[in-house]
């Protein structure tokens, strides 16, 4: 059938309709020296022309092209491998956090709370993109429906904002625990941490049910095909016809709330954080104070800078290359590293990766 089907029924009753009238013109008037015929043929011909215009309009997208890296096709399947590789490392390492965080006593604060959430939310995010992408990868093809791109992008789009958001969380943590150590446990009982996951996951969900509605409201008249790897706004919007302004404002003022509002939070948290630090009067407790939040403040750095430049941008001044590794940079590069960045500058979690190494050599060695 194509990417397109067409609604003709109405239109043939016209052109049927058409021709009775010129069955019946002919009949009437057959003295006119045709001079009524032909005008009334060219009146048809003209009619027939406006009905094709708006067979076109009308027509309802009902798939595109993902086009992914089909530039380098020799590349594809070393692509396939390391993509799929860096998934199992994700999958993998985030697992383990989260079973650290949920099995060792000594991980059981808010701060390993929070962080073993994101490492969940990490697994989610680039299951969003990283699967369909392996497939097309693996079959050389991109196909996708319209509704199966309308929610790989809500979902990259809403786990996305629950990111900033929940990076924004674990900020707000990390400023009561060195700038209102006395205060802690009050200011972060169970209850305050749970309140804060919920609403990260939560707040944006129906924004981007909103937003990704209004990107699939529009009309895509230029092209189905998409220069990405996966279903996102700014290659969206450069297929799509009309003006697309109040689509372009929408996506700064959501940019904004979810991307610069929750930046700013965390900006204010470590300027207070480091303000706090400089006081201590050893140097010993002002490394230990910043090493408890050096990897969260690197993750947030590596994370909004990306997201920013991708969404802030302006989408004409963005190339379709620099949009896809960028893209490339936070949707799975980021993830990866992650684990690495929270696990190798963090004593805790290592000495709890220790204790559930030997808990698993023992047992091991007890079934031999």
């Amino acid at each position: 059938m194509g990417p397109y089907r067409n609604h003709g029924s109405e239109i043939e009753q016209e052109k049927l309709l058409l021709e009775y009238l010129l069955e019946i013109k002919s009949t009437h008037e057959p003295s006119s020296n045709y001079n009524g015929i032909n005008y009334f043929s060219f009146t048809i011909s003209a009619d027939e022309n406006q009905l094709k215009t708006e067979k076109s309009n009308v027509s309802t997208l009902i798939e595109f092209i993902l086009l992914g890296f089909s530039d380098v096709p020799s590349l594809q399947w070393m692509l396939f491998i390391i993509f799929l590789f860096m998934y199992l490392t994700i999958l993998m390492c985030n697992s383990i956090i989260i079973l650290l965080a949920k099995t060792d006593p000594a991980l059981q604060i808010p701060m390993y709370f929070f962080l073993s959430n994101f490492s969940f939310l990490e697994v989610c995010y680039v299951t969003a993109t990283i699967p369909r992408m392996l497939m097309d990868l693996y079959t050389l093809k991109g196909n996708i429906s319209v509704l199966a791109c309308a929610t790989q992008m809500y979902f990259v789009l809403m786990l996305g904002g629950t990111e900033c958001l929940l990076l924004a969380a674990m900020a707000y943590d990390r400023y009561v625990a060195i700038c209102k150590p006395l205060q802690y446990s009050l200011l972060m009982k169970d209850k305050v941490c749970l309140q804060l996951i919920a609403a990260s996951w939560i707040s944006g969900i129906p924004v981007e049910i909103g937003q990704t509605y209004q990107i699939f409201s529009l009309h895509f008249c230029a092209s189905n095909k998409i220069d990405h790897f996966f279903c996102d706004i700014p290659p969206l919007l450069k297929l799509a016809c009309g003006d697309t302004f109040a689509n372009t404002v929408a996506v700064y003022v959501v940019a904004v709330v979810f991307v610069m509002v929750p930046f700013l939070l965390i900006i204010g948290s470590y300027v207070k954080i480091i303000c706090n630090i400089m006081k201590l009067s050893s140097a010993k407790g002002r490394a230990k104070a910043f090493s408890t939040c050096s990897s969260h403040l690197i993750v947030v750095v590596l994370f909004y800078g990306t997201a920013s430049i991708t969404y802030l941008q302006p989408k004409s001044n963005q190339s379709e290359g620099m949009g896809k590794l960028l893209s490339l940079f936070y949707t799975i590069l980021i993830p990866a590293l992650n684990p690495l960045i929270y696990t190798l500058r963090n004593k805790d979690i290592m000495m709890a990766l220790r204790k559930l190494q030997n808990k698993l050599l023992t047992r091991w060695e007890s079934l031999k």
